[in-house]
Protein backbone atom coordinates (compact mmCIF):
# COMPACT_ATOMS: atom_id res chain seq x y z
CA UNK A 1 0.00 0.00 0.00
CA UNK A 2 2.59 2.79 0.80
CA UNK A 3 4.34 1.87 -2.71
CA UNK A 4 1.07 2.67 -4.68
CA UNK A 5 0.59 5.87 -2.74
CA UNK A 6 4.21 6.43 -3.53
CA UNK A 7 3.67 6.03 -7.21
CA UNK A 8 0.36 8.16 -7.26
CA UNK A 9 1.52 10.89 -5.39
CA UNK A 10 4.81 11.09 -7.96
CA UNK A 11 1.92 10.87 -11.06
CA UNK A 12 0.37 13.92 -9.15
CA UNK A 13 3.08 15.82 -9.02
CA UNK A 14 3.95 15.17 -12.85
CA UNK A 15 0.62 16.27 -13.63
CA UNK A 16 0.51 19.47 -12.14
CA UNK A 17 3.98 20.56 -13.07
CA UNK A 18 2.78 20.06 -17.14
CA UNK A 19 -0.12 22.16 -16.52
CA UNK A 20 1.32 24.86 -14.71
CA UNK A 21 4.18 24.78 -17.85
CA UNK A 22 0.92 25.29 -19.83
CA UNK A 23 -0.16 27.98 -18.43
CA UNK A 24 2.75 29.93 -18.29
CA UNK A 25 3.03 29.66 -21.87
CA UNK A 26 -0.39 30.64 -22.73
CA UNK A 27 0.41 33.92 -20.52
CA UNK A 28 3.59 34.47 -22.71
CA UNK A 29 1.57 34.40 -25.69
CA UNK A 30 -1.14 36.18 -24.84
CA UNK A 31 1.61 38.93 -23.58
CA UNK A 32 3.35 39.09 -26.94
CA UNK A 33 -0.38 39.86 -28.65
CA UNK A 34 -1.11 42.45 -26.86
CA UNK A 35 2.49 44.14 -27.69
CA UNK A 36 2.55 43.83 -30.98
CA UNK A 37 -1.05 45.40 -31.09
CA UNK A 38 0.12 48.18 -29.51
CA UNK A 39 2.97 48.56 -32.13
CA UNK A 40 0.61 48.78 -34.64
CA UNK A 41 -0.25 52.38 -36.27
CA UNK A 42 -2.85 54.15 -34.85
CA UNK A 43 -6.27 53.71 -36.74
CA UNK A 44 -8.04 56.57 -38.96
CA UNK A 45 -12.12 57.20 -38.41
CA UNK A 46 -12.50 54.77 -41.41
CA UNK A 47 -10.57 51.61 -39.79
CA UNK A 48 -12.69 52.13 -36.81
CA UNK A 49 -15.80 52.69 -38.79
CA UNK A 50 -14.67 48.82 -40.06
CA UNK A 51 -13.48 47.69 -37.19
CA UNK A 52 -17.42 48.57 -35.26
CA UNK A 53 -18.93 46.43 -38.29
CA UNK A 54 -16.77 43.21 -37.59
CA UNK A 55 -18.75 40.83 -35.86
CA UNK A 56 -17.84 39.79 -32.02
CA UNK A 57 -15.52 37.09 -32.62
CA UNK A 58 -14.03 38.21 -35.72
CA UNK A 59 -10.23 38.78 -34.78
CA UNK A 60 -7.97 41.21 -37.36
CA UNK A 61 -5.16 39.95 -39.15
CA UNK A 62 -3.67 42.27 -41.55
CA UNK A 63 -2.07 40.26 -44.65
CA UNK A 64 0.99 41.92 -44.34
CA UNK A 65 2.52 40.61 -41.14
CA UNK A 66 2.41 37.14 -41.63
CA UNK A 67 -0.34 36.07 -40.50
CA UNK A 68 -1.11 34.21 -43.84
CA UNK A 69 2.32 32.09 -43.34
CA UNK A 70 1.00 30.87 -39.76
CA UNK A 71 -3.14 30.29 -40.40
CA UNK A 72 -5.01 30.61 -44.10
CA UNK A 73 -7.43 33.98 -43.58
CA UNK A 74 -10.94 32.98 -42.99
CA UNK A 75 -14.46 34.57 -43.40
CA UNK A 76 -17.30 33.63 -41.52
CA UNK A 77 -20.99 35.01 -41.60
CA UNK A 78 -20.57 37.24 -44.82
CA UNK A 79 -23.86 36.74 -46.84
CA UNK A 80 -23.05 35.86 -50.32
CA UNK A 81 -25.82 38.86 -51.44
CA UNK A 82 -24.11 41.68 -49.85
CA UNK A 83 -23.57 44.00 -52.55
CA UNK A 84 -22.31 47.24 -50.46
CA UNK A 85 -18.93 45.76 -49.34
CA UNK A 86 -16.03 43.48 -51.03
CA UNK A 87 -14.53 41.07 -49.34
CA UNK A 88 -10.99 43.11 -49.28
CA UNK A 89 -12.90 46.09 -47.68
CA UNK A 90 -13.91 48.36 -50.22
CA UNK A 91 -16.82 50.15 -50.74
CA UNK A 92 -18.80 48.91 -53.98
CA UNK A 93 -21.98 50.23 -55.71
CA UNK A 94 -25.21 48.48 -55.31
CA UNK A 95 -26.35 47.09 -58.29
CA UNK A 96 -29.23 49.60 -60.44
CA UNK A 97 -32.77 48.21 -60.68
CA UNK A 98 -33.87 47.74 -64.09
CA UNK A 99 -35.69 50.86 -65.68
CA UNK A 100 -36.86 50.19 -68.81
CA UNK A 101 -39.20 47.42 -70.19
CA UNK A 102 -35.88 45.77 -71.85
CA UNK A 103 -34.03 45.71 -68.58
CA UNK A 104 -37.14 44.17 -66.85
CA UNK A 105 -37.46 41.89 -69.90
CA UNK A 106 -33.78 41.08 -69.35
CA UNK A 107 -33.49 40.59 -65.51
CA UNK A 108 -36.59 38.36 -66.15
CA UNK A 109 -35.23 35.93 -68.15
CA UNK A 110 -31.64 35.56 -65.95
CA UNK A 111 -33.75 34.76 -62.90
CA UNK A 112 -35.78 32.18 -64.57
CA UNK A 113 -32.46 30.84 -65.91
CA UNK A 114 -31.56 30.48 -61.91
CA UNK A 115 -34.92 29.01 -61.46
CA UNK A 116 -36.70 32.03 -59.61
CA UNK A 117 -39.58 31.47 -61.03
CA UNK A 118 -41.35 33.96 -58.89
CA UNK A 119 -38.91 36.95 -59.37
CA UNK A 120 -39.15 36.12 -63.15
CA UNK A 121 -42.91 36.50 -63.03
CA UNK A 122 -43.64 39.46 -61.53
CA UNK A 123 -40.34 40.97 -64.26
CA UNK A 124 -42.02 39.99 -66.86
CA UNK A 125 -45.14 41.48 -66.01
CA UNK A 126 -44.00 44.54 -65.10
CA UNK A 127 -42.13 44.14 -68.27
CA UNK A 128 -45.25 44.05 -70.59
CA UNK A 129 -47.19 46.92 -68.77
CA UNK A 130 -44.06 48.97 -69.76
CA UNK A 131 -44.01 47.49 -73.50
CA UNK A 132 -46.39 45.16 -74.62
CA UNK A 133 -43.84 44.34 -77.64
CA UNK A 134 -40.73 44.24 -75.87
CA UNK A 135 -40.43 40.38 -76.56
CA UNK A 136 -39.66 41.89 -80.21
CA UNK A 137 -37.16 43.98 -78.54
CA UNK A 138 -35.64 41.67 -77.18
CA UNK A 139 -35.34 39.37 -79.42
CA UNK A 140 -33.73 42.00 -82.23
CA UNK A 141 -31.69 42.74 -79.76
CA UNK A 142 -29.80 39.10 -78.61
CA UNK A 143 -31.33 36.93 -81.55
CA UNK A 144 -30.79 39.13 -84.83
CA UNK A 145 -32.57 38.03 -87.90
CA UNK A 146 -30.04 38.06 -90.80
CA UNK A 147 -32.12 37.15 -93.87
CA UNK A 148 -30.56 34.12 -96.22
CA UNK A 149 -30.09 34.62 -100.09
CA UNK A 150 -33.03 31.90 -101.26
CA UNK A 151 -31.71 31.29 -104.57
CA UNK A 152 -34.49 29.99 -107.10
CA UNK A 153 -34.26 27.82 -110.18
CA UNK A 154 -31.77 29.75 -112.11
CA UNK A 155 -32.06 28.78 -116.12
CA UNK A 156 -28.72 28.53 -116.91
CA UNK A 157 -27.77 26.23 -114.79
CA UNK A 158 -28.22 22.19 -115.56
CA UNK A 159 -30.68 20.18 -114.32
CA UNK A 160 -28.75 17.28 -113.70
CA UNK A 161 -26.08 18.48 -111.04
CA UNK A 162 -27.65 18.77 -107.60
CA UNK A 163 -26.72 21.49 -106.16
CA UNK A 164 -28.51 24.39 -103.96
CA UNK A 165 -29.43 26.21 -107.03
CA UNK A 166 -31.95 24.06 -107.73
CA UNK A 167 -33.45 23.90 -103.96
CA UNK A 168 -36.54 26.18 -104.01
CA UNK A 169 -37.78 27.46 -100.05
CA UNK A 170 -40.42 29.81 -101.64
CA UNK A 171 -43.92 29.44 -99.66
CA UNK A 172 -42.24 28.51 -96.06
CA UNK A 173 -42.45 30.27 -93.01
CA UNK A 174 -39.43 32.18 -91.86
CA UNK A 175 -38.58 29.78 -88.97
CA UNK A 176 -39.46 26.61 -91.86
CA UNK A 177 -36.57 28.48 -94.05
CA UNK A 178 -33.70 28.89 -91.92
CA UNK A 179 -34.22 25.37 -90.28
CA UNK A 180 -34.30 24.00 -93.90
CA UNK A 181 -30.96 26.13 -94.78
CA UNK A 182 -29.35 24.34 -91.83
CA UNK A 183 -30.15 21.14 -93.45
CA UNK A 184 -28.65 21.82 -96.36
CA UNK A 185 -25.04 21.70 -95.59
CA UNK A 186 -25.88 18.08 -93.32
CA UNK A 187 -25.69 14.60 -94.07
CA UNK A 188 -27.04 11.13 -94.21
CA UNK A 189 -26.12 9.83 -90.62
CA UNK A 190 -26.00 5.93 -89.70
CA UNK A 191 -27.59 4.33 -86.27
CA UNK A 192 -25.68 4.88 -83.66
CA UNK A 193 -23.88 1.81 -81.83
CA UNK A 194 -25.57 0.13 -79.74
CA UNK A 195 -22.74 0.18 -76.75
CA UNK A 196 -19.55 1.82 -76.66
CA UNK A 197 -18.02 -0.68 -77.35
CA UNK A 198 -19.57 -1.88 -80.24
CA UNK A 199 -19.27 -1.10 -83.60
CA UNK A 200 -21.76 1.23 -85.97
CA UNK A 201 -24.03 -0.37 -88.24
CA UNK A 202 -23.96 -0.04 -91.76
CA UNK A 203 -25.43 2.62 -93.37
CA UNK A 204 -25.23 1.94 -96.99
CA UNK A 205 -27.83 5.24 -98.08
CA UNK A 206 -25.62 7.37 -96.31
CA UNK A 207 -22.75 6.01 -98.75
CA UNK A 208 -24.55 7.00 -102.52
CA UNK A 209 -23.71 9.61 -103.97
CA UNK A 210 -26.42 12.71 -103.68
CA UNK A 211 -27.01 12.45 -107.86
CA UNK A 212 -28.15 8.53 -107.89
CA UNK A 213 -30.06 9.28 -103.89
CA UNK A 214 -32.12 11.95 -105.88
CA UNK A 215 -33.29 9.16 -108.92
CA UNK A 216 -34.14 7.05 -105.86
CA UNK A 217 -36.33 9.57 -104.41
CA UNK A 218 -37.99 10.48 -108.02
CA UNK A 219 -39.06 6.78 -108.53
CA UNK A 220 -40.58 6.36 -104.47
CA UNK A 221 -42.62 9.01 -105.76
CA UNK A 222 -43.36 8.01 -108.68
CA UNK A 223 -44.69 4.38 -107.44
CA UNK A 224 -45.89 6.12 -103.85
CA UNK A 225 -46.44 9.69 -103.21
CA UNK A 226 -47.15 9.17 -99.82
CA UNK A 227 -44.51 7.27 -99.13
CA UNK A 228 -41.95 9.67 -100.37
CA UNK A 229 -43.48 12.41 -98.42
CA UNK A 230 -42.83 10.00 -95.20
CA UNK A 231 -39.22 9.81 -96.14
CA UNK A 232 -39.02 13.29 -94.47
CA UNK A 233 -39.65 12.05 -90.87
CA UNK A 234 -36.00 9.88 -91.73
CA UNK A 235 -33.41 12.33 -91.01
CA UNK A 236 -33.00 16.29 -91.75
CA UNK A 237 -31.31 15.59 -94.94
CA UNK A 238 -33.79 13.99 -96.58
CA UNK A 239 -36.43 15.91 -94.96
CA UNK A 240 -34.33 18.99 -96.80
CA UNK A 241 -34.67 16.92 -100.75
CA UNK A 242 -38.29 16.19 -100.55
CA UNK A 243 -39.16 19.73 -99.27
CA UNK A 244 -36.93 21.29 -101.86
CA UNK A 245 -35.50 19.16 -104.62
CA UNK A 246 -37.29 20.74 -107.54
CA UNK A 247 -36.32 18.41 -109.88
CA UNK A 248 -38.63 15.41 -108.21
CA UNK A 249 -41.62 17.74 -107.74
CA UNK A 250 -41.72 19.28 -111.68
CA UNK A 251 -41.59 15.56 -112.73
CA UNK A 252 -44.79 14.92 -110.45
CA UNK A 253 -46.35 17.78 -111.52
CA UNK A 254 -45.63 17.21 -115.67
CA UNK A 255 -46.49 13.26 -114.89
CA UNK A 256 -49.61 11.47 -115.72
CA UNK A 257 -49.40 9.33 -112.49
CA UNK A 258 -50.41 12.18 -109.87
CA UNK A 259 -49.57 15.03 -111.47
CA UNK A 260 -51.69 17.27 -114.27
CA UNK A 261 -50.92 15.49 -117.56
CA UNK A 262 -53.97 13.59 -116.32
CA UNK A 263 -56.22 16.13 -115.17
CA UNK A 264 -59.61 16.13 -118.24
CA UNK A 265 -60.29 19.88 -118.86
CA UNK A 266 -62.72 19.06 -121.74
CA UNK A 267 -64.64 16.09 -121.47
CA UNK A 268 -62.92 12.76 -122.86
CA UNK A 269 -65.89 10.52 -123.18
CA UNK A 270 -69.58 9.74 -123.13
CA UNK A 271 -71.45 9.97 -120.07
CA UNK A 272 -71.70 5.76 -120.39
CA UNK A 273 -68.30 6.04 -120.37
CA UNK A 274 -67.34 5.15 -123.99
CA UNK A 275 -64.79 7.20 -126.05
CA UNK A 276 -66.54 10.17 -128.07
CA UNK A 277 -66.25 9.91 -132.17
CA UNK A 278 -66.94 11.49 -135.00
CA UNK A 279 -71.12 11.02 -135.02
CA UNK A 280 -71.79 13.80 -132.49
CA UNK A 281 -72.74 11.44 -129.80
CA UNK A 282 -73.71 13.87 -126.62
CA UNK A 283 -73.19 17.05 -128.74
CA UNK A 284 -69.25 17.13 -128.10
CA UNK A 285 -66.61 16.10 -130.86
CA UNK A 286 -63.22 15.30 -130.42
CA UNK A 287 -62.09 14.40 -133.56
CA UNK A 288 -60.48 11.31 -134.85
CA UNK A 289 -57.36 12.06 -134.77
CA UNK A 290 -54.83 9.80 -132.40
CA UNK A 291 -53.53 12.83 -130.62
CA UNK A 292 -57.25 14.05 -129.27
CA UNK A 293 -57.38 10.39 -127.82
CA UNK A 294 -58.65 10.14 -124.47
CA UNK A 295 -55.81 7.68 -124.01
CA UNK A 296 -53.25 8.86 -125.11
CA UNK A 297 -52.52 12.08 -123.26
CA UNK A 298 -49.04 12.26 -123.34
CA UNK A 299 -46.76 11.22 -120.27
CA UNK A 300 -45.54 14.52 -119.70
CA UNK A 301 -46.63 18.51 -120.56
CA UNK A 302 -45.20 21.78 -119.97
CA UNK A 303 -46.64 24.21 -117.62
CA UNK A 304 -45.24 26.71 -117.22
CA UNK A 305 -44.56 28.46 -113.72
CA UNK A 306 -46.90 31.51 -112.63
CA UNK A 307 -46.61 34.34 -109.58
CA UNK A 308 -49.35 32.42 -108.40
CA UNK A 309 -47.72 28.73 -108.24
CA UNK A 310 -43.93 29.88 -108.16
CA UNK A 311 -42.53 26.35 -107.24
CA UNK A 312 -43.85 22.90 -108.85
CA UNK A 313 -43.75 22.04 -105.22
CA UNK A 314 -46.54 25.01 -104.33
CA UNK A 315 -48.22 24.28 -107.87
CA UNK A 316 -48.49 20.51 -106.60
CA UNK A 317 -50.41 21.37 -103.75
CA UNK A 318 -52.24 24.42 -104.35
CA UNK A 319 -53.88 23.94 -107.93
CA UNK A 320 -56.71 22.00 -107.50
CA UNK A 321 -56.79 18.78 -109.40
CA UNK A 322 -58.45 15.35 -109.03
CA UNK A 323 -57.16 12.29 -107.15
CA UNK A 324 -57.88 8.95 -108.96
CA UNK A 325 -56.22 6.47 -105.83
CA UNK A 326 -59.29 6.57 -103.64
CA UNK A 327 -62.87 7.91 -103.81
CA UNK A 328 -64.89 10.90 -102.68
CA UNK A 329 -67.55 9.69 -99.94
CA UNK A 330 -70.37 12.26 -98.40
CA UNK A 331 -72.05 11.15 -94.85
CA UNK A 332 -75.65 12.54 -95.00
CA UNK A 333 -77.69 12.59 -91.48
CA UNK A 334 -80.81 14.44 -91.15
CA UNK A 335 -83.85 14.12 -88.73
CA UNK A 336 -87.15 13.88 -89.36
CA UNK A 337 -90.74 12.62 -87.51
CA UNK A 338 -91.81 9.17 -87.53
CA UNK A 339 -95.26 8.09 -88.07
CA UNK A 340 -97.41 7.82 -84.80
CA UNK A 341 -99.57 4.65 -83.83
CA UNK A 342 -102.89 5.53 -84.36
CA UNK A 343 -103.82 3.36 -81.35
CA UNK A 344 -102.38 4.78 -78.92
CA UNK A 345 -102.02 8.34 -77.60
CA UNK A 346 -99.48 9.90 -76.64
CA UNK A 347 -98.06 12.95 -76.14
CA UNK A 348 -94.61 13.14 -78.68
CA UNK A 349 -94.28 11.84 -82.31
CA UNK A 350 -91.05 9.83 -82.75
CA UNK A 351 -87.96 11.48 -84.70
CA UNK A 352 -86.02 9.09 -87.25
CA UNK A 353 -82.21 9.37 -87.60
CA UNK A 354 -81.82 9.13 -91.60
CA UNK A 355 -78.24 8.22 -93.15
CA UNK A 356 -77.23 7.72 -96.78
CA UNK A 357 -73.70 8.22 -98.47
CA UNK A 358 -72.97 9.34 -102.14
CA UNK A 359 -69.99 8.05 -103.72
CA UNK A 360 -68.07 9.40 -106.45
CA UNK A 361 -64.74 7.65 -107.85
CA UNK A 362 -63.13 9.32 -110.55
CA UNK A 363 -60.97 7.62 -113.51
CA UNK A 364 -58.22 9.18 -116.03
CA UNK A 365 -59.81 8.59 -119.29
CA UNK A 366 -62.96 11.15 -117.96
CA UNK A 367 -65.36 8.17 -116.54
CA UNK A 368 -66.78 8.65 -113.34
CA UNK A 369 -68.87 6.39 -110.85
CA UNK A 370 -71.53 8.02 -109.05
CA UNK A 371 -73.61 6.27 -106.36
CA UNK A 372 -76.40 7.07 -103.62
CA UNK A 373 -76.93 4.64 -101.06
CA UNK A 374 -77.06 3.74 -97.43
CA UNK A 375 -74.86 1.40 -96.87
CA UNK A 376 -71.56 1.88 -95.52
CA UNK A 377 -67.99 2.48 -97.01
CA UNK A 378 -66.81 -0.47 -96.24
CA UNK A 379 -69.24 -2.06 -98.06
CA UNK A 380 -69.04 -0.23 -101.25
CA UNK A 381 -65.47 1.25 -102.29
CA UNK A 382 -63.92 -1.97 -103.11
CA UNK A 383 -66.76 -2.49 -105.72
CA UNK A 384 -66.90 1.21 -107.27
CA UNK A 385 -65.72 -0.47 -110.40
CA UNK A 386 -66.46 -0.03 -114.14
CA UNK A 387 -67.76 -3.51 -114.55
CA UNK A 388 -69.97 -3.75 -111.18
CA UNK A 389 -72.04 -0.81 -113.05
CA UNK A 390 -74.28 -3.27 -114.83
CA UNK A 391 -77.27 -3.73 -113.39
CA UNK A 392 -78.16 -7.27 -114.30
CA UNK A 393 -74.89 -8.55 -113.26
CA UNK A 394 -76.64 -8.30 -109.43
CA UNK A 395 -78.67 -10.12 -107.95
CA UNK A 396 -80.17 -9.50 -103.93
CA UNK A 397 -78.31 -11.40 -101.67
CA UNK A 398 -74.70 -10.80 -103.22
CA UNK A 399 -71.66 -8.80 -102.19
CA UNK A 400 -71.97 -5.92 -104.17
CA UNK A 401 -75.55 -5.75 -104.67
CA UNK A 402 -75.72 -1.78 -103.65
CA UNK A 403 -74.17 -1.07 -107.17
CA UNK A 404 -77.40 -1.77 -108.85
CA UNK A 405 -77.86 1.82 -108.26
CA UNK A 406 -74.41 3.28 -109.76
CA UNK A 407 -74.48 5.41 -111.99
CA UNK A 408 -71.40 6.19 -115.02
CA UNK A 409 -70.76 9.64 -115.94
CA UNK A 410 -68.12 11.62 -117.41
CA UNK A 411 -66.16 15.05 -115.33
CA UNK A 412 -63.95 17.77 -116.16
CA UNK A 413 -62.29 20.83 -114.52
CA UNK A 414 -63.00 24.64 -115.48
CA UNK A 415 -60.45 26.14 -117.24
CA UNK A 416 -58.44 25.93 -120.29
CA UNK A 417 -57.01 22.86 -120.97
CA UNK A 418 -52.88 23.90 -120.16
CA UNK A 419 -51.25 21.26 -123.16
CA UNK A 420 -54.01 22.04 -125.80
CA UNK A 421 -54.81 25.79 -125.68
CA UNK A 422 -57.42 26.63 -128.26
CA UNK A 423 -58.21 30.29 -129.32
CA UNK A 424 -62.25 28.92 -128.73
CA UNK A 425 -62.16 27.76 -125.62
CA UNK A 426 -64.19 30.47 -122.86
CA UNK A 427 -62.01 31.56 -120.43
CA UNK A 428 -63.62 29.64 -116.76
CA UNK A 429 -62.52 30.89 -113.50
CA UNK A 430 -60.12 27.88 -112.22
CA UNK A 431 -61.13 25.44 -109.38
CA UNK A 432 -64.56 23.95 -110.43
CA UNK A 433 -65.50 20.55 -111.18
CA UNK A 434 -68.30 19.37 -113.60
CA UNK A 435 -69.74 15.72 -113.47
CA UNK A 436 -72.71 14.83 -115.77
CA UNK A 437 -74.37 11.10 -115.30
CA UNK A 438 -76.87 9.35 -116.28
CA UNK A 439 -80.26 9.35 -114.82
CA UNK A 440 -82.22 6.65 -112.78
CA UNK A 441 -84.39 6.73 -115.97
CA UNK A 442 -82.95 6.77 -119.51
CA UNK A 443 -85.19 10.49 -119.84
CA UNK A 444 -83.12 12.26 -117.36
CA UNK A 445 -79.11 13.38 -117.41
CA UNK A 446 -77.78 14.53 -113.90
CA UNK A 447 -75.53 17.56 -113.93
CA UNK A 448 -73.26 18.42 -110.61
CA UNK A 449 -70.73 21.21 -109.97
CA UNK A 450 -68.17 21.58 -106.82
CA UNK A 451 -65.55 23.73 -105.53
CA UNK A 452 -62.25 22.49 -104.46
CA UNK A 453 -61.89 23.23 -100.84
CA UNK A 454 -59.41 21.82 -98.03
CA UNK A 455 -59.93 20.12 -94.91
CA UNK A 456 -57.82 18.91 -92.12
CA UNK A 457 -54.57 19.98 -90.98
CA UNK A 458 -52.10 20.23 -93.85
CA UNK A 459 -54.47 19.12 -96.22
CA UNK A 460 -55.02 20.65 -99.57
CA UNK A 461 -57.46 20.32 -102.29
CA UNK A 462 -59.07 17.17 -100.58
CA UNK A 463 -62.61 18.07 -100.49
CA UNK A 464 -65.93 18.58 -102.79
CA UNK A 465 -68.11 21.28 -102.23
CA UNK A 466 -71.64 21.89 -103.48
CA UNK A 467 -72.13 24.45 -106.01
CA UNK A 468 -75.10 23.15 -107.92
CA UNK A 469 -77.06 20.20 -108.84
CA UNK A 470 -79.31 20.09 -111.76
CA UNK A 471 -81.34 18.06 -113.51
CA UNK A 472 -81.92 17.94 -117.64
CA UNK A 473 -84.64 15.98 -119.30
CA UNK A 474 -84.46 15.34 -122.79
CA UNK A 475 -87.77 14.82 -124.40
CA UNK A 476 -88.84 18.59 -122.74
CA UNK A 477 -85.72 20.01 -123.24
CA UNK A 478 -85.77 21.60 -119.65
CA UNK A 479 -83.93 21.72 -116.71
CA UNK A 480 -84.82 21.62 -112.88
CA UNK A 481 -82.55 22.25 -110.19
CA UNK A 482 -82.26 19.44 -107.08
CA UNK A 483 -82.05 21.35 -103.54
CA UNK A 484 -78.86 20.86 -101.23
CA UNK A 485 -80.68 21.28 -98.12
CA UNK A 486 -79.77 18.07 -96.00
CA UNK A 487 -76.70 17.26 -98.63
CA UNK A 488 -73.22 17.86 -97.28
CA UNK A 489 -69.95 17.88 -98.74
CA UNK A 490 -67.05 15.27 -100.26
CA UNK A 491 -64.24 13.98 -98.78
CA UNK A 492 -61.71 11.96 -100.12
CA UNK A 493 -60.48 8.83 -98.63
CA UNK A 494 -57.82 6.86 -99.91
CA UNK A 495 -58.19 2.98 -100.78
CA UNK A 496 -55.40 1.11 -101.57
CA UNK A 497 -56.68 -1.66 -103.51
CA UNK A 498 -57.05 0.90 -106.16
CA UNK A 499 -53.48 1.92 -106.49
CA UNK A 500 -52.70 4.64 -108.67
CA UNK A 501 -55.78 4.86 -110.38
CA UNK A 502 -55.19 3.70 -113.65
Amino acid sequence: MNQTEAELENFRKRWQEEVSKKKQTTSSTTQRSSNFDSALPAAGPSSSKRTATQPPNATYRPADHGWEDIEPRSYHDLDERETGRRLDGEETEAPREPQSALEHYEKAVEKETQGSLGDSVNLYRKAFRLDHKVHETYKNKHFPHVPKPQNSNPSNAPVTVPSTAHHSLYGLSASMSDLLAEFSQLSIQGEPPPTDLSQPPPCPLSEIPEELLIDILLHTALVDLASFARLAQVCKRLAYLVLTEDRIWKRIVTGHEYGFAAMRYRFGCTIKGKPLGDDGEDGYVLGSSSSDDPMSTPATISIPLTPAYPTYRHLFRQRPRIRFNGCYISTVNYARPGASSPTHITWNSPVLIVTYYRYLRFFRDGSVISLLTTAEPADVVHHLQKDAVHKEYYAPGLPGVCMKDALSGRWRLSGPDPAFVVGDVEAEQEGDLHVETEGVVPKYTYRMQFVFGSAGRGARNNKLNWKGYWSYNKLTDDWAEFGLKNDRAFYWSRVKSYGTGL
